[in-house]
């Protein structure tokens, strides 16, 4: 593919601004009527299958977190997110806009994920009312370098 088509796919494709790749389990984690569904699709064709859901019993390669304000510790969630990911993998943090209901402040998504033991590498429009930020373990952030 072309420079010019990956970055048309980027612009029809939210997910493609991920990183996400064919093959790729997607553990989605909070779903809710309110998560960007055009995102969900996008992550879906990227990957070639459906995303599985809280109750998988294995590893994935990446855990795709909705989390809302009033969804509880957000650390704790990270946490439980790191469990069910493989060594390296990543965090996808899903949270909702300023002004939107739900809404978590940056410097608490930064606490969190650093008592959490991840690493913030990147912050995107996730859609109309989310904004997404991956979230790292040391490890992986070095492998990136």
């Amino acid at each position: 593919m072309s420079a010019t088509a990956d970055h048309a796919e980027e612009r029809t494709n939210p997910a493609a601004r991920l990183g996400f790749e064919p093959g790729q389990v997607v553990q989605e984690i909070g779903y809710d009527d309110d998560v960007e569904q055009e995102l969900r699709e996008g992550i879906e064709a990227t990957i070639g299958q459906d995303l599985v859901d809280e109750d998988y019993d294995d590893v994935a390669d990446v855990v795709l977190l909705w989390f809302r304000d009033e969804d509880g510790d957000l650390t704790d969630a990270l946490v439980d997110a790191i469990g069910l990911i493989e060594d390296g993998g990543t965090v996808w943090l899903m949270t909702p806009k300023t002004g939107r209901e739900g809404y978590v402040e940056p410097s608490d998504i930064n606490e969190a994920a650093q008592t959490a033991g991840l690493s913030q590498t990147k912050s995107i429009n996730a859609g109309k009312d989310w904004t997404g930020s991956r979230l790292v373990t040391p490890k992986a952030a070095k492998a990136k370098r």
